[in-house]
């Protein structure tokens, strides 16, 4: 179950996109907005199982750095934890030293682009795999990174070729809808978003990006109708709250630190 902490935190990394938005699209401000994974593995559910997985293969990779296995799930749940350097820090290591190893590698490149890093990040990801062997999930993490250079229409390119691999994958047009609303085509952010969320209903952030995408025409009925859909009485008034005032106010909030934003770094990492 999501937390009302979790919900706060994705609204308020949307509010960053509107930063973006009136500032000319500078898209280094996305945060959560990332939804495509790099390595397709089982994931904890809770933030407490994340933390045990830190205790587990950190030991395993205290023991033998070389161990590929523990070097990447340990750096998935510091990443999970919002441990962002440690983790890039971890997977680099284990990538030096399994060079062929293109899991590490692609995770390595996530945890970059997820620390900021994001021409790096880029490079990395660009070495787990081959154009003649493409990954769409790589695919999309490189059009977030390249989003986040201002480099929209580079971006979209990196997820038109997800999309071929994957036709209608939620997570590609999530990020697909958000690059568009970096460079206000703010129609066919909607319409991408849409098609998102026909996918995918139940994924609470891509109906937080379709609500801003809606709220940003100036339709804010709508937009609190679908920011609300499936919440408690209680969360609802809350999320529908969130959302006006980042509209009110043109994405000057935050992300709060501490809890809210473990939270939300759980939800992401879950999906990776």
């Amino acid at each position: 179950m999501r937390t009302r902490s979790s919900i706060r935190f994705v609204l308020t990394a949307s509010v960053l996109a509107i930063t973006a938005l009136s500032a000319g699209g500078c898209s280094s401000l996305i945060k959560n907005e990332i939804t495509g994974s790099v390595a397709a593995s089982p994931a904890p559910e809770s933030e407490a199982d994340w933390r045990k997985a830190i205790d587990v293969y950190g030991q395993r990779y205290r023991a033998d750095p070389k161990d590929a296995e523990a070097a990447l799930r340990y750096g998935q749940a510091l990443r999970a934890t919002g441990q962002r350097a440690q983790a890039a820090a971890v997977l680099e290591q284990a990538a030096i030293t399994n060079p062929t190893d293109r899991a590490l590698i692609a995770a390595y490149g996530r945890a970059l682009v997820d620390s900021g890093k994001y021409q790096q990040g880029f490079d990395t990801l660009s070495r787990a795999h081959t154009p003649d062997n493409p990954d769409w999930h790589i695919l999309s993490v490189q059009g977030t990174a390249l989003d986040r250079l201002g480099r929209h229409e580079d971006a979209r390119r990196y997820y038109s070729n997800a999309l071929k691999i994957r036709p209608d994958e939620p997570s590609v047009l999530s990020n697909l809808g958000m690059s568009y609303v970096l460079s206000k085509q703010l129609p066919k952010a909607e319409e991408a978003l849409r098609r998102a969320h026909d996918g995918a209903q139940s994924d609470t952030r891509i109906r937080q990006n379709l609500a801003l995408a809606v709220g940003l025409q100036g339709r804010m009925g709508e937009a609190e109708s679908i920011i609300a859909a499936g919440l408690p009485p209680d969360e609802a008034a809350e999320s529908v709250s969130q959302l006006k005032q980042m509209l009110n106010r043109g994405g000057t909030q935050k992300p709060p630190a501490g809890r809210a934003a473990r939270s939300a770094e759980t939800e992401r990492a879950s999906r990776s």
